[in-house]
């Protein structure tokens, strides 16, 4: 079925076959974005999480493009978290092997652990993601690397801001850096990049993604699947049709904090 599915995408050969552009747009943006949080400098050891959706597979062929073009040396490794229930990998291996990125495939028993201690009612989402950024950290440490890069993108952190405002009753988003209580750093070169510049990225490429992204939420059936980020989601984008400079400004709000405008006792003037 792969193969197949390969072949369909493969039309234009002189196109798939050719190393995939980032567009300079996406350059410019994650360019300013490194430069300004430091987020990739002078002998960094970089893990980073590869899903094998578009988000990942985009952050992975930007870390090979600036490890090429970089005044600076640094190293990473890509790395898949299998669930433990199988998935559809070969797509990962053929990418990076083609672009030169360094890859490895972890198998674990994630998918087991969820069934046995996921309570009834919950969703696997939180507590698995919660799992696989253990794995991650647990490696990153075991093998010597001193920061992890996420594929978040800026779509993402309005949709985390949104969903923790009206569920969870806090101001908090994703931030392109921080550092964990195990000493590792946590970097997100995507965070200003826009959904759709990735979509863009797949799609002018003409990359090959698997259709669930091997993520066990897509295992379940309709009506147990988490609905607050799609619903999140939805609702940014009618506001977007509104106002178009939406996210424009949700960008610069989240580097325009004025905590003291609100009721954190902490926060308060005295």
């Amino acid at each position: 079925m792969q193969q197949a599915i390969l072949s369909d995408t493969r039309q234009s050969t002189d196109l798939v076959d050719s190393k995939p552009t980032i567009s300079k747009k996406i350059l410019s943006i994650t360019g300013r974005t490194n430069a300004a949080y430091k987020l990739i400098n002078e002998g960094d050891r970089i893990l980073l999480g590869l899903s094998g959706g578009k988000d990942s597979l985009l952050l992975a062929t930007l870390l090979a493009h600036i490890r090429q073009h970089a005044p600076f040396d640094f190293e990473f490794l890509a790395m898949t978290v299998d669930y433990g229930r199988g998935g559809e990998y070969e797509y990962i291996f053929e990418y990076c092997e083609k672009m030169g990125i360094p890859y490895e495939l972890n198998r674990t028993e994630i998918f087991k652990i969820l069934e046995n201690h996921k309570k009834e009612g919950s969703i696997y989402c939180s507590f698995c993601s919660r799992m696989r950024r253990g794995e991650l950290y647990n490696i990153a440490l075991q093998r010597g690397f001193n920061k992890v890069a996420l594929g978040h993108h800026l779509d993402d952190a309005a949709e985390s801001f949104l969903m923790n405002l009206t569920y969870n009753g806090s101001l908090r988003s994703m931030p392109p850096y921080y550092r964990a209580a195990n000493g590792l750093g946590v970097i997100r070169p995507l965070i200003f990049v826009r959904e759709r510049q990735i979509i863009d990225f797949i799609a002018s490429n003409r990359i090959y993604i698997a259709p669930d992204c091997n993520c066990p939420i897509n295992w379940l059936p309709e009506d147990k699947r988490p609905h607050a980020r799609s619903e999140s989601k939805q609702l940014l984008q009618q506001l977007e049709s509104q106002n178009p400079l939406l996210f424009k400004s949700l960008k610069n709000a989240f580097s325009n904090l004025h905590v003291n405008s609100f009721c954190d006792m902490r926060f308060l003037d005295t």
